[in-house]
């Protein structure tokens, strides 16, 4: 996701957001990043499939299982796994090159946004802070960079 935006100081900015795929390391949860391995995960997916075949293989002949019970059971199981993806943190850098005559330089600003949704809202502010007051809104959530 990329926007050119022109500052009111004639200095054109290049806004990008970056989906990640791994919550990225910061000095604050250094302590709590401790992630083993994804085995718990694996193993707890594959308990849940084999306790819906156990179910299913010993259901009674007798028994009619209403048709909106299976899509219920779909969208339960994919609440997870949509919410994750859905969730997932992106970098969003504003950076520009600075202008022509040299009176104002390279700016690199960057930070952390969490979900689709937020991120667009994020990037429009940012946009329209930089079109209004040259520079990205020190109260939002990008920080400049050296």
């Amino acid at each position: 996701m990329n926007r050119l935006v022109r500052g009111s100081d004639g200095r054109e900015w290049i806004i990008r957001g970056q989906m990640e795929w791994r919550r990225p390391a910061t000095a604050d949860d250094f302590e709590h990043d401790v992630a083993a391995s994804y085995a718990p995960g694996i193993v707890m997916a594959a308990v849940a499939i084999g306790l819906a075949v156990v179910l299913i293989v010993w259901m009674p002949d007798d028994v009619r299982v209403p048709s909106w019970v299976p899509l219920a059971v779909v969208l339960v199981a994919l609440f997870f796994p949509l919410r994750w993806v859905l969730r997932r943190p992106w970098t969003v850098v504003a950076e520009t090159e600075g202008d022509v005559t040299g009176e104002r330089p390279s700016e690199r600003w960057v930070g952390t946004i969490r979900g689709i949704f937020t991120v667009r809202g994020e990037i429009n502010r940012v946009a329209k802070s930089i079109a209004r007051h040259d520079l990205p809104d020190f109260e939002g959530p990008l920080h400049p960079v050296e």
